[in-house]
C-alpha cells in the first residue's frame, strides 16, 4: 500500500474518531451531569402526528428519525422547526405501528436544516381512541 494512502486512511480515522469521542453519551454526561435515566442511541422511521385539543391533524403529519429513545422519552431528528405542543408519534413495531403520546420538551438546530425535536412520552394512544390513525401509512 503507497504510503500516501495510508496517511489518508489515518486522516479519516483520527478525524471520525474525534467525531465519535465528542458525540459519546458517557462524555456528554461529565459534561452536562448525569441523566435520570439512560438513553439509547436507536435509528428508526417515525410518524409524527400533531395533536391540537387532543386530536390527530392528519393533514399535518410528517415523518422523522428517532436519534435517542429512553422509557419515557424520544429524540427525533426533523427537518423543520416546527411549533409543536403535543404529538402523537408512530413507530412500527410487529408488523404494524403503534402510537404514543408525547409533549414537546426542546427543539434545538444541529446544523444543515435539521432539529433535534425532544419529547416526553406520556402514553400510548389505542387506535379505538382515535380510528382515523389506522389509515396512516409511512
Amino acid at each position: 500500500m503507497p504510503l500516501f494512502s495510508r496517511r489518508k486512511e489515518l486522516e479519516v480515522q483520527s478525524f471520525l474518531l474525534k467525531v465519535v469521542n465528542n458525540s459519546c453519551p458517557e462524555l456528554k454526561e461529565l459534561m452536562e451531569g448525569p441523566r435520570s435515566e439512560g438513553r439509547v442511541p436507536l435509528v428508526l422511521v417515525a410518524l409524527v402526528v400533531p395533536m391540537e385539543k387532543g386530536r390527530p391533524m392528519l393533514g399535518q403529519a410528517f415523518t422523522a428519525v428517532t436519534k435517542e429513545v429512553s422509557t419515557n422519552g424520544v429524540a427525533l431528528v426533523v427537518s423543520n422547526p416546527r411549533a409543536l405542543d403535543e404529538v402523537a408519534v408512530g413507530l412500527r413495531w410487529e408488523g404494524e405501528i403503534r402510537f404514543l403520546r408525547g409533549k414537546t420538551r426542546h427543539l434545538n438546530p444541529m446544523g444543515g436544516g435539521f432539529y433535534q425535536l425532544g419529547l416526553k412520552l406520556t402514553g400510548v394512544i389505542h387506535t379505538g381512541d382515535f380510528r382515523e390513525l389506522e389509515s396512516l401509512e409511512f
